[in-house]
């Protein structure tokens, strides 16, 4: 068995393009399906996609570990984002192809069954990213949070962090509280909040002015308190807060994780399956995790491949605690991608179609061609004209 082609399918999802990777062997109708969506990055994803393709065709795609060596040692130039959300994409695919051939579902080759059912979470607002980025009074954060809870969630994920810079004026920080206040008394005391500062904070005192502020409402964990990849600055948060710590969604190379785990400068790793290299990666991402006591709670606000792989990484992982999921994001989801998720209370069941357990309708991703994604970064500049990180 031999790969012949690869290829990249854009799929406009109104506020992101997915990027969907097609693998395909020389056995009659066998092919898989894996997912490289880099938000903003659409167009430079497709690219490597296809500069990668020569480097794979003729090998057997089921010799994973080697085409996964194959697209990031011989690639010469550092991957960085781009470059590893192409080779994720593939990998993804792979694994499709490696549970089709050998008829059980990807989670049996990634190591079988370790639970049941996989606790999930998503935003609120579903796919609307204005009403995840552009929501700061209370009434409507509310609302948005009923309507998640009406759907079946018990946990859920916001951002409520306003732009700010090296210091926390009090005035932010007190909006916070009521935002977050108001949110608690909608959700009760069950169900789980997570409070992503989207690496805003400027300085480890202003996010932990933040988290001390925002902990009497016990929120689960709160992530990327500061800009991702300074180990040392996340080290000095987490083990100055009352609040667990989560980052990891914006590292690509094990060894940017690998600092983290050394210093113990997280509680919660969060990898991306379509970022950091696939599931392989994530599986030897999850076990450094694992040796560091720390659990794995995955980044993927993605489309649906991206979320039938997570599901299948979930199943398999001991150390992992909840999964982030982006299933409502546009009325015809299930349209271009049939799949193997169920919910049932705020939980997605273990699958047992082969592969992935994943149909794509490509006349279906034909009508939703690309188009330029919407940028949310117009709030991200303060008062003073100063730009700060969105």
């Amino acid at each position: 068995m031999k790969i012949v082609s690869i290829s990249a399918r854009v799929v406009n999802a109104e506020m992101r393009n997915w990027v969907f990777v097609k693998v395909q062997t020389d056995v009659p109708g066998l092919h898989g399906w894996g997912e490289a969506t880099l938000e903003w990055k659409t167009r430079s994803v497709a690219g490597p996609i296809d500069d990668l393709a020569p480097l794979l065709l003729g090998r057997n795609p089921l010799d994973i570990e080697q085409a996964a060596r194959a697209m990031r040692k011989q690639s010469f130039w550092r991957l960085g984002a781009i470059g590893m959300s192409a080779v994720s994409g593939i990998e993804i695919a792979l694994w499709d192809i490696a549970g089709k051939h050998f008829g059980v579902p990807v989670w049996r080759l990634l190591g079988g069954q370790v639970r049941d059912k996989v606790h999930v979470y998503t935003h609120l607002g579903f796919g609307d990213m204005r009403a995840v980025y552009e929501t700061d009074s209370v009434d409507p954060l509310v609302q948005h949070a009923h309507e998640v809870m009406a759907k079946g969630y018990t946990a859920f994920k916001v951002v409520i962090l306003p732009y700010v810079h090296a210091y926390a004026p009090r005035k932010a920080v007190n909006h916070v509280v009521q935002l977050m206040a108001g949110l608690r008394e909608a959700a009760g005391a069950d169900t789980e909040i997570m409070l992503d500062f989207h690496g805003r904070p400027g300085s480890v005192a202003t996010a932990l002015s933040f988290i001390d502020a925002v902990a009497p409402f016990d929120p689960m964990f709160v992530e990327e308190p500061v800009q991702p990849g300074d180990a040392v600055a996340m080290l000095r948060v987490t083990e100055r807060s009352p609040v667990p710590i989560a980052t990891g969604e914006r590292l690509v190379e094990r060894n940017e994780f690998e600092e983290h785990f050394r210093l113990r400068a997280m509680d919660i790793v969060q990898p991306d399956i379509c970022h950091c290299g696939g599931p392989l990666e994530a599986k030897k991402i999850a076990a450094m995790a694992e040796a560091a006591g720390m659990g794995v709670a995955p980044h993927n606000p993605l489309g649906p491949i991206a979320g039938a792989a997570a599901l299948h990484f979930a199943v398999s992982t001991p150390n992992h605690i909840i999964q982030e999921e982006m299933v409502g994001a546009v009325p015809w989801y299930f349209d271009v991608v049939r799949g193997p998720i169920q919910m049932v209370e705020g939980h997605w069941q273990a699958p047992e179609t082969p592969g992935l357990g994943i149909e794509v309708n490509e006349d279906e991703c034909a009508r939703h061609p690309f188009a330029p994604e919407v940028y949310h970064t117009q709030n991200a500049v303060l008062e003073d004209g100063t730009i700060v990180d969105w």
